[in-house]
Formats: C-alpha cells, sequence, structure tokens
C-alpha cells in the first residue's frame, strides 16, 4: 500500500509539471497578444508554477526514501523545504511584476486585442482551477504538504487571474489604460501573501507543529476506549513530519502487571490508531501506578 501510494504521488507530481508547463504556455501567448503587463504578471506566476512543480517531484521523490542510518526517522520532512522553497520563488515573482508595473505605470501601453487575449487566458485558468482542486485533494489524502502547497498555489493562482480578467475587463470597456498596471501590482501584492502563508505552514510543519485539533481529539478517545487494564495515560504529544504522524504518550499500569499484559495493551492501542491513520509512528512509556499523575486521557 505505501508502495503504491508513494507511486500516484510522485507521478501527480511529475504531471503538475507537465500542467504548469502547458499554462504557462498559454499565458504567455495571451501576453504576446495583447501587450498586457497585468497578463505578463500572470504569466510570471506560471513560471513560478512550473519551477515549484520541479522541486515537488525532488521532495516527494526524497521523502519516500526509507529510514536509514542517518535518518532514522525517515526523510518525510524534505517535502517542507519544497513548499519553502516554492514561496521563495512566489516573493521573486513578485518584485519582478512589480517592477514590470512600475515601468508600465510611469509609460501606459495600449492593449492589443484585448478579447482574444483574455479569452486564450481564461483557458488557462480554467486548468488551473481543476488541476489545483486535484492537487489539494490529493494532496490531503496522501498527507503530502509538496502537492497540498503545489495545489493552494495554483488555486490562488486561479483568484490572480479572475481578477486580472476583471480588470482588463473594465480597462478595455473604459480605455484607461492605467488599470492595467494597476492590476498587475494587485497581483503582486496577493502573490506576496500568499508566498507568506506558503512559508510560514512549512516552517511550522520543520518545527515539528502538533496534529490538528479535531484529529487530536479523535487520537484520545481512542486511547481512551482501548486502554482497558492500564489506570491512565499522560503526556500524550503528537507532531507532524510531512505524511507521518507521530504520537507518544506515558501508560500508567499496576505495579503487580505482567510485562506480556501491559504489552498486550499496548498492542490493542496500537492497532486502532494505525488503523484509524495513516503512516503514523507510535511510542508508548509504560509506567508502574506510582508515577500516575491524576491527569491526561481518561481510561474507559
Amino acid at each position: 500500500m505505501q508502495d503504491d501510494t508513494a507511486t500516484l504521488t510522485k507521478r501527480i507530481a511529475a504531471m503538475s509539471i507537465g500542467v504548469a508547463l502547458a499554462v504557462l504556455a498559454i499565458k504567455s501567448v495571451a501576453y504576446q497578444v495583447t501587450g498586457s503587463v497585468a497578463l505578463f504578471s500572470d504569466a510570471m506566476e506560471s513560471i513560478v508554477n512550473v519551477v515549484a512543480g520541479a522541486v515537488a517531484l525532488w521532495a516527494v521523490t526524497v521523502s519516500y526514501k526509507p529510514a536509514d542510518s542517518e535518518h532514522h526517522f525517515g526523510h518525510t520532512k524534505a517535502e517542507y523545504f519544497s513548499a519553502v522553497v516554492e514561496g521563495v520563488l512566489i516573493v521573486v515573482a513578485a518584485l519582478v511584476i512589480l517592477h514590470e508595473a512600475w515601468q508600465a505605470f510611469q509609460m501606459p501601453r495600449t492593449l492589443e486585442t484585448p478579447i482574444l487575449g483574455m479569452m486564450i487566458n481564461a483557458i488557462a485558468t480554467v486548468i488551473n482551477f481543476g488541476w489545483g482542486w486535484f492537487l489539494i485533494r490529493r494532496g490531503s489524502t496522501y498527507r503530502s504538504p509538496a502537492l497540498a502547497a503545489d495545489g493552494r498555489h495554483m488555486m490562488a493562482d486561479v483568484f490572480t487571474s479572475v481578477g486580472v480578467l476583471a480588470g482588463l475587463s473594465v480597462a478595455t470597456w473604459t480605455g484607461w489604460a492605467i488599470l492595467d498596471p494597476l492590476m498587475a501590482a494587485l497581483v503582486a501584492l496577493n502573490i506576496l501573501r500568499e508566498g507568506y502563508k506558503v512559508v510560514l505552514s512549512s516552517l511550522s510543519g520543520l518545527m515539528d507543529q502538533a496534529i490538528d485539533p479535531a484529529e487530536e481529539a479523535q487520537v484520545r478517545d481512542l486511547i481512551s476506549a482501548n486502554a482497558a487494564g492500564a489506570i491512565e495515560v499522560h503526556d500524550l504529544k503528537t507532531r507532524l513530519a510531512g505524511r507521518a504522524m507521530f504520537i507518544e504518550f506515558h501508560l500508567v499500569v499496576p505495579g503487580g502487571m505482567s510485562v506480556a499484559t501491559a504489552h498486550e495493551i499496548c498492542d490493542r492501542i496500537e492497532d486502532v490508531l494505525q488503523e484509524a491513520f495513516s503512516g503514523v509512528r507510535i511510542s508508548i512509556h509504560v509506567e508502574p501506578e506510582e508515577e500516575a499523575k491524576q491527569v491526561g486521557v481518561p481510561v474507559l
């Protein structure tokens, strides 16, 4: 099952590069047809998608490497580096767009065949929407930060494109050429905001962020319902490393309980957690009853 997921994730990451290249080509044609700096900004964001897709493929490939003598917990955090690189690229693209927008603001350009250019760009927007939605869904299913970040950026690209098309429509209708660089500047600011969110999310993962509160509540409920025979569970800690989830806690049992019986309780808890969460890794520290703290997860 793990091998199947790895193959599918890598295949999707590779396909994402192809989609990004196709969208970039379409948007470049739209820019060439119109000479619009706003459409240029949209095409620049697609260049980021191409590079980010290549980095995501590398990260996904590395993340599925098994643990070795130097990386005892595997390589799952590699995907966070992909998202950080994507965030940096987004910032660079935004600065390039702002520079181009400033030049166009100083010397407004008359748009050539704007209607045709907008129609071409709309095709790329539809492709981005479909693929971005797909990446986000698969990123969530496979617990892949790289795919999810790529999908979120594509969806941000969709909103950017819609804004650009709306602005150009108004510019074409009113004849106000100044709206073109103004839309490009707004696109750049939106890209900067998205880049900040991508980097922040990735850094949280690199800092061993705890799992989602709803998932942690589910973990507590499963432990509580399957720890019969134990006295209490305390010091529950969780963290995420890419698609891998780590859970550790202390299990307090009666002092006279045999090691074999305590081990059975641990096995029972591990089984239900592994059934509920894909890629979970569990560490349980068994303690005698004098170590009870009367806090933590109640045992039913």
